[in-house]
């Protein structure tokens, strides 16, 4: 087995297009192509957890927070990300990191600490807008079943909880073949008219050229008629945070206890309780305040988060409660979903979760 099929059973769940623009997850260094020995799982890569990967005999190493967020320059061991790269160089370590792409992702981070509390009727808090695609299509009768197989299979017609969605519409096509053509139906030459079923399905955008290819791969026609048209409509299987509803009401001191009992936290900062009932859930792990308003908006009783500023302790105005519960500790979550997705696929595999606590963060 290859670095890269361990790769890519992370990347089925959180494809690299989920992440955001500043991010870097994927790729940090090393060749994908070798065999895999075992896999060391990370929230962070540090000199500690390289000497554990070195040590227990794995040349993969798959962490949360990418090593490299920007360009270098040189490569002196003047940091301590300089000096794990090097290391990783020299002992042919790959390093591999799945960051916003996870917390994008349905079944990532959020979803896993939602989880955690318990919540039910779980979904993204903030959907991506502008990422969908709807693609059109003509297609003779006798092949529509066909082109509409292989599109679902490319990752075309997923619609919510539902997949192999498309509407299907009855017509005729015209055309006239030219000289050099190879017509599949028609003469040379002259105007034919074709019974065809219009096909229209909805795509992540990032599937765009994958789709293609197998509509092009699967078409009877030398020249198959198709459009891509961009949607406004929200893509609710990815997006930011996560929002979910507890089984039975709490109140606020016995949820914030709960909260902190799940995630073994040495404390829980938050704002002035507000002598109401927690009920609806929403959670963000790691840097999550920019979705304070979305929370709001969406009528939560809390919101959960890794970091938030001073000033946004003030900003809720008392319309919701904030937990913060600490960057590392809302997304310890992230090395078990690395060996739950890596183990379902390759169970004899050799996976290890690191042993060392990476927090920079410590308390008293």
């Amino acid at each position: 087995m290859r670095i890269k099929d361990i790769i890519q059973a992370i990347e089925q769940l959180a494809p690299l297009a989920l992440q955001e623009d500043f991010d870097n997850s994927g790729l940090q260094v090393g060749d994908v192509n070798r065999e895999a020995t075992g896999a060391l799982l990370c929230i962070d890569v540090t000199e500690n957890v390289m000497d554990e990967a070195i040590s227990l005999g794995c040349n993969l190493i798959i962490s949360h927070h990418p090593l490299a967020f920007r360009p270098f320059k040189s490569l002196t061991g003047r940091t301590y990300i300089e000096r794990c790269l090097i290391k990783a160089v020299k002992n042919d370590i790959t390093v591999y990191a799945a960051h916003t792409n996870l917390d994008n992702a349905t079944g990532g981070v959020n979803f896993r600490l939602a989880e955690m509390l318990g919540l039910q009727q779980i979904c993204i808090l903030s959907p991506q807008k502008k990422a969908l695609l709807k693609l059109v299509t003509f297609v003779p009768d006798t092949h529509a079943e066909y082109v509409r197989t292989a599109l679902f299979n490319a990752g075309a017609g997923n619609i919510g909880n539902y997949d192999s969605c498309s509407y299907n519409l009855t017509g005729e096509g015209t055309f006239r073949a030219g000289e050099s053509t190879n017509p599949f139906v028609g003469e040379i030459g002259e105007l034919h008219y074709e019974k065809e079923i219009r096909i229209e399905t909805v795509l992540p955008a990032f599937r765009k050229e994958e789709v293609l290819r197998a509509l092009i791969a699967v078409h009877p026609y030398e020249e198959p008629a198709y459009d891509f048209y961009p949607l406004e409509n929200e893509w609710k299987q990815a997006g930011s945070g996560a929002v979910g509803v507890l089984p039975e009401p709490m109140p606020e001191q016995e949820f914030l206890y709960f909260l902190q009992d799940v995630l073994n936290l040495p404390a829980i900062r938050h704002t002035k309780m507000r002598n109401r009932e927690i009920r609806d859930v929403a959670l963000c792990g790691g840097s999550g305040a920019f979705l304070i308003p979305e929370a709001i908006a969406y009528g939560a009783d809390v919101f959960i988060t890794g970091e938030a500023k001073y000033n946004d302790f003030y900003d809720v105005e008392g319309r919701i409660l904030l937990a913060v519960v600490g960057h590392y500790e809302s997304e310890i979550c992230t090395k078990e979903i690395f060996f739950d997705v890596i183990s379902k696929k390759y169970p004899t595999f050799a996976l290890h979760k690191s042993a060392f606590d990476s927090n920079p963060v410590k308390y008293l």
